[in-house]
Parts: C-alpha cells; sequence; structure tokens
C-alpha cells in the first residue's frame, strides 16, 4: 500500500525518480518551498522568518493566547482571527465557566477586531476549510490538526505562544523545512475511505520518524479520483506522523469546492514544476488500501481489518499488555472482545475534523440502509463537523434515515476526540472515525482504576460494524450503493450567526470576564547559573502532551493557570504536583552550597521522548507554573511541543540517557552566558547518590529564542 524512499526524488510526468544528489534548485519548484518564501520576510530562504495570513483557535486555547497578547502590549488583531468554540462547548464540569470563557471570546473579537464562531455551529478546521482558507495561504491554529493543504493553504498547528507572536506583528521562526512527496496513484475501492488511506499512511511513517517535522506535499495521478471529503480527510491526519505541514496539488474539484463555498475567488491552479526536487519520496497506492483498524493506544498502531480478525487474540493481548501497564489498580480487558471467533465493541463515534463530513455519513448511512442498530449492546453517535453539513444531511434525507437506524445525532463538536464527549465503561471498546486513540483519549481514568480504549476505524466500516451487532467487520466485505445525493452548502447559517467583526474592532470595548478567567503568574527571568531537582522520570518512549496535561474534564479550567496546573501528569505521576510544588514552598536548598542570589531554582521533569500529539501549550505551561524550569529528554517528539517550552522560559535540554532519579539535582555553572553564545552543549553536575558529572545538550536556538529563556518567558519578553 506504502512506500517509502529514504532518499532524494525527483517528480516528473506523474512519477518519482530517484535523485543522485540533492538539487537546491529543483527545490524550488516544489508547492511548499514557493509558499513558505513567499510568507518569508528574512530574506534567507533557509532561516524563515515567516507571517501568517491567518490564525485560528478554538474554546480551550484561545483564552490564554488573547491573556498573553493582552500582557504584552496588543491593541488589535493585525490579521484575522477566528475564535471558534468546538471543545468547551459542553458545560460538563465547572459550572458556567465554559460559558463565561465564550463571552469572553466574543467580547475579544468585538474589541480586537475578529470572527466569532458560537458552539455547536462548526468545528474548527471545518469552518476554516468552508470559509477561511485560500491556495497558496498560510494559516497558523492552536490546534494540532490544523491542516488545509488540500484546499492549497499550508496550515501548521503550534502552541498558543506562537500565536501571540503573530498578533503582536513578530514571526515565526523555522529552518526551511524538508519537504517529503507523497504520489497518490491508482483508485480507491468501494469500503474504502479516507481514514483507512490515513492510517495505512501513519502506520508507515510514525514509529521511525521518517517524517517528523517534514512537509508532506501531496501529487500524482490518484488525487484527481478522490473527492475533496476525501482528500480533507487524509489531510487532517497527516498529524499523526509527526509532520509539520501538507499541502496537496489543485484541481477543477478545488475550484469546484471553492464555488460550492461562495468563495470561487479564492482557488488557483497550484502544481510543482516539472522535475521539482523532495527530500525523500512516499508511494501510495490507493487501489492496494484496505479498510483499516489502528488498535489503542496510538494511531499507528494500525493493521488492516483482515490482518486484525485473523489473530485478534494475539493483538489485542498486546493491547491489554499496554494498558494494564498504565493502570495503578483494577483490571483490563480487551480479549473477552472475542465471541465465537468474532471481536465485538460498545460503542462507534463518527465525528470531527475528519469523521464528520458530508460523504463519510451519508455513504455510512447507505451502508446502513433500513438495518436498526441492536441499541441493547451497541450505540451509534454521529456528530456532523457543522451545521451547514448537518443542514446538507437532513435535506438528503440521510440524517432521518441514520435516525430511524437508531444512530444518534449530535452537534458539530470535537469532544469525542479528545476525552470529552461518548465516554464507554470501563473496560470497553468504542471504534471511531476521529484523530486519536491515543490512552485516555476517551475520558477514562487510569489513576482511579477506569480505562476503556479506542480504536480508530473508517466511517464505512463502522457502518459495516454496526450493521453487524457491533462484530467489527470490514465494509469491504459488503454491497451496499456508493452512490450519494450531492451536497449543497448553505451560507445563511454562518451569515445568520458567526459574528465577524475581521478588521472592524472597537477599542472601546471591554472584555467580559468570568470568575475563572485568571492572569498568568509571574515569572522570574534567569539568573547566571541553573539548579534544578528531579520531580518526575517518565521512561514511555513517547510521552504524549494528554499525559502530560489531560484532556476530557480538565478542559474547562483552560482559562485558569493555577487551577489547571493541578491536573498537570496527574494520569501519569499522580505525586508530580506536589513534588513540584515542594521544590517551590520549601526553597532554595542552600546545604548544596550554591549562590541563591546567582542561581535559578527550579523544577525539571526527565523523559524519553515527550510531546507527541496535542499543540496545546498547557503541557508547557502548567510546568512552568508550577516552578519548572526546564525539561531533560532524549529528543522532542514535535517542534510545537519543544516550542512551547522556550516560549514559557523552559529550556529544552538533550542527554544521551535518561537514567536520572527523582529527588536528583542538576547543577549549570555559568547557563546564561552559555545561552547567549549560542552554546549547544552544557557541562553539567547531578547531584543524588553519587556526584556524577554529565553533558547536556540543547538544538539551536534562533536570536528571540535566547532572549525569551533569558527573560523568562514570552510575556515577559515583550514587555521588555
Amino acid at each position: 500500500m506504502v512506500k517509502f524512499i529514504n532518499k532524494g526524488v525527483y517528480y516528473s510526468n506523474g512519477k518519482l525518480v530517484k535523485a543522485k544528489a540533492p538539487d537546491l534548485q529543483a527545490k524550488k519548484g516544489t508547492m511548499a518551498y514557493r509558499i513558505l518564501s513567499a510568507h518569508n520576510i528574512s530574506g534567507n530562504d533557509e532561516k524563515l522568518n515567516i507571517k501568517f495570513d491567518e490564525i485560528t483557535s478554538h474554546d480551550i486555547t484561545y483564552v490564554g493566547i488573547i491573556q498573553t497578547a493582552k500582557a504584552s502590549g496588543l491593541e488589535k488583531f493585525p490579521i484575522p482571527y477566528t475564535l471558534t468554540n468546538c471543545h468547551n462547548s459542553l458545560c460538563a464540569v465547572g459550572g458556567t465557566i465554559n460559558e463565561d470563557d465564550h463571552v469572553f471570546g466574543l467580547s475579544a473579537a468585538k474589541k480586537y477586531g475578529g470572527a466569532f464562531v458560537p458552539p455547536h455551529l462548526a468545528v474548527i478546521h471545518q469552518y476554516m476549510r468552508e470559509m477561511r482558507a485560500f491556495v497558496g495561504a498560510m494559516i497558523l491554529g492552536s490546534d494540532s490538526h490544523t491542516r488545509y493543504g488540500a484546499l492549497g493553504t499550508l496550515a501548521v498547528g503550534e502552541g498558543g505562544p506562537e500565536l501571540v507572536k503573530q498578533l503582536l506583528e513578530k514571526t515565526y521562526d523555522v529552518d526551511m523545512p524538508e519537504v517529503v512527496a507523497v504520489n497518490l496513484k491508482g483508485r480507491l475501492r468501494k469500503g474504502v475511505g479516507p481514514h483507512d488511506v490515513a492510517l495505512a499512511l501513519v502506520k508507515a511513517t510514525f514509529k521511525d520518524g521518517l517524517v517528523k517535522n517534514k512537509i508532506l506535499e501531496f501529487v500524482g495521478n490518484g488525487i484527481k479520483t478522490l473527492s475533496m471529503d476525501f482528500r480533507n480527510g487524509i489531510d487532517v491526519m497527516t498529524t499523526e506522523t509527526t509532520c509539520l505541514s501538507s499541502i496537496w496539488e489543485t484541481d477543477d474539484k478545488t475550484k469546484a469546492y471553492y464555488a460550492e463555498h461562495g468563495r470561487v475567488e479564492a482557488y488557483k491552479e497550484l502544481k510543482p514544476l516539472d522535475g521539482a526536487y523532495y527530500d525523500k519520496g512516499i508511494v501510495i497506492d490507493l487501489s492496494k488500501v484496505e479498510p483499516m483498524i489502528a488498535l489503542p493506544f496510538h494511531p499507528s498502531n494500525a493493521y488492516t481489518i483482515k490482518d486484525f480478525l485473523s489473530r485478534p487474540y494475539e493483538l489485542l493481548k498486546e493491547c491489554e499488555e499496554m494498558g494494564k501497564k498504565l493502570l495503578p489498580k483494577g483490571e483490563f480487558k480487551l480479549t473477552d472482545k472475542i465471541i465465537d471467533g468474532k471481536v465485538y465493541v460498545e460503542q462507534g463515534v463518527i465525528a470531527g475534523c475528519a469523521g464528520g463530513m458530508y460523504e463519510n455519513i451519508a455513504e455510512a448511512a447507505n451502508i446502513l440502509g433500513d438495518a436498526c442498530i441492536n441499541n441493547n449492546d451497541f450505540t451509534l453517535d454521529v456528530y456532523p463537523s457543522s451545521q451547514p453539513v448537518y443542514k446538507g444531511l437532513v435535506d438528503n434525507g440521510y440524517i432521518g434515515n441514520l435516525m430511524d437506524n437508531g444512530a444518534v445525532i449530535k452537534t458539530a463538536f470535537c469532544g469525542p476526540c479528545f476525552g470529552a464527549g461518548d465516554v464507554p465503561q470501563n473496560n470497553g471498546l468504542s471504534i471511531r472515525h476521529t484523530t486519536r486513540n491515543f490512552e485516555s483519549r476517551e475520558g477514562s481514568k487510569p489513576a482511579n482504576g477506569q480505562l476503556s480504549a479506542v480504536a480508530l476505524m473508517d466511517a464505512r466500516s463502522i457502518a459495516a460494524t454496526a450493521l453487524n451487532n457491533g462484530a467489527i467487520t470490514s465494509a469491504m466485505d459488503l454491497e451496499y450503493s456508493k452512490k450519494i445525493k450531492k451536497y449543497r452548502f448553505d451560507t445563511k447559517i454562518y451569515r445568520s450567526r458567526v459574528y465577524n467583526a475581521v478588521g472592524n474592532g472597537d477599542s472601546n470595548k471591554q472584555l467580559k470576564y468570568g470568575p475563572n478567567i485568571a492572569d498568568w503568574p509571574e515569572m522570574e527571568e534567569l539568573k547566571d547559573n541553573l539548579l534544578l531537582k528531579v520531580v518526575s522520570v517518565l521512561n514511555d518512549p513517547v510521552t504524549t502532551t494528554d499525559e502530560l496535561i489531560p484532556s476530557g474534564e480538565t478542559s474547562s479550567y483552560r482559562s485558569n493557570p493555577l487551577k489547571l496546573a493541578e491536573f498537570a501528569l496527574s494520569r501519569k505521576d499522580p505525586a508530580y504536583v506536589g513534588r513540584a510544588k515542594a521544590v517551590k514552598t520549601e526553597g532554595f536548598p542552600v546545604h548544596l552550597g550554591f549562590d541563591a542570589n546567582t542561581t535559578s531554582y527550579g523544577s525539571v521533569v526527565c523523559s524519553i521522548k515527550p510531546g507527541d500529539g496535542s499543540a496545546r501549550e498547557q503541557a508547557a505551561s502548567c510546568q512552568r507554573v508550577l516552578g519548572g524550569v526546564a525539561n531533560i529528554a532524549n529528543e522532542y517528539a514535535t517542534k510545537r511541543y519543544r516550542s512551547n517550552l522556550i516560549n514559557w522560559g523552559m529550556l529544552p535540554l538533550l542527554a544521551d540517557k535518561n537514567d536520572f532519579a527523582v529527588g536528583d539535582y542538576v547543577y549549570i555553572e555559568n547557563v546564561k552566558s552559555l545561552i547567549e553564545s549560542g552554546a549547544k552543549e552544557f557541562k553539567a553536575k547531578v547531584i543524588g547518590e553519587k556526584t556524577r558529572e554529565i553533558t547536556l545538550k540543547m538544538d539551536a536556538l534562533t536570536d528571540a529564542e535566547k532572549k525569551i529563556i533569558l527573560k523568562g518567558c514570552l510575556i515577559n519578553y515583550y514587555k521588555g
């Protein structure tokens, strides 16, 4: 299905041809290079200073971003800023505080000149596809799945501080990334959906970091066989490969999409130049893609459904063992889902920016036909990704059919993807056409002995499973009509409800604060030397941002830094918060003989590979609020997590081994001058049961990043 070419290639006449040597001139022929260069103001095409055309956030992140920018001197939104409300749109916990955030967001749009999309109207990425993306643009979003490449927009998901920089008319600084050609050929078979292609791609690339921080550029004759819903569905999942962004060739189908959404002027042809050079290549033969299932606890843990059903006990047993390691108490079983040779699940969900699109839901309805779902043992929940999509499905009869089938139809909401909706029972297994299935992503709490799990599947095979009473079934095994009725977008829905003051703010308007919205606490500048106390050591191969700061029920506290910090590492290391607080309350350890006047003192988390997954800045800011001054890791899973650390004034240090112990001290002399000089190595002393010397490393910092760390955080840096 997927072939990886781990060397340079040229793209010519629809094919990838291996190159003998890098060709820097031909690299300028890629779509990505041309878009990046057009947005770069540095004058150096290798060291980019990017200014984006637009930015966007949802209601887990925009309060903190606006508060940070306000503290740094924000007067107006200098570029279009879209605030959506698709994450904290349910008041599950915390009383009024979710709606208080929404009121704050609307007041900010009025004051600073932005767009505000009310709760339940659209998930962030569907709205941006429908109303804001345009060919050749660059959009920055404070959500990791900010991907509009199928529409010719180079979109990047980053932590909130990077959006703050854009609001303050600064730049996004990054080295020119490598570009990987993804050549699509062939045609998908009936029963195969966009999630199947995406999961095959993630499986082929994630584990070895083959495309980490690179740009995926989709080319090839196979593109024209895919509808825009299919392209968008594949594109949004590129985040799970850990690539930086993605971009696709455009064609008449792209043009028709823009025309349908009343924005034909947003279209132009975008293709690589013939003979464009790429750093690596991937070939996906669409005709060989089969229905896939990504088992717990990662989208890359993927198999064809056929392979999975040929050895379910073996594969579910592996997941069971992983789950047991997460539980300090209680029992976790998945092998009991196997009954008479079939694998039964309790729940199916089709939702969000990946699953909730028109064609996915319409084709799922076709598969179900007139059948009724056995609601005693299996439930099916469907979330259209926007009200226009919902209305299109209603107008064409699909919603009524699904309701008759026994499916529950809900409004646009991202909750099933991050653990704030449709939580299965303990030991339950849910199949979902959503973006992620990390541990506890569905809302379980391992620390309390509660653990359920999610497997990712395409909407078509989820419908096939529903038709088969919850027994996992490939949609390729069924006969059904793939033909669906044409979707018609109704722009009146947004005109009637979205508040749009882009470029037309009123500085006399006041921000409206609820009782939970709090300012950031003061953070001190870095002193000459640095003393760290190890308060958590994580030895998992990868630590996701969900583990660093859980999603789900914690989301309501995202506007209150101190309250949110109480949840940091709660599902991975419940003692972390107490240890970190103790570092602050116990004061400087004078018994070690260091000078408190010239030495910064704080806590540090040590891990193997932190930061996979969500872009949320709180994975770093919560550590900072609790007194964190650094991370020490073997490597960082994503650029965005490393950037979050830097923007919150924490050193992203690297160590060859994660051989630290809780309670160890790590001392770095002259750290301030070393950072100022651009040092990449730091001699350090580890003081524990024994004292030893080690060398810590740090990848190169930009001049701005150096100043941010020295000042203690981005807010201090902009205050001057």
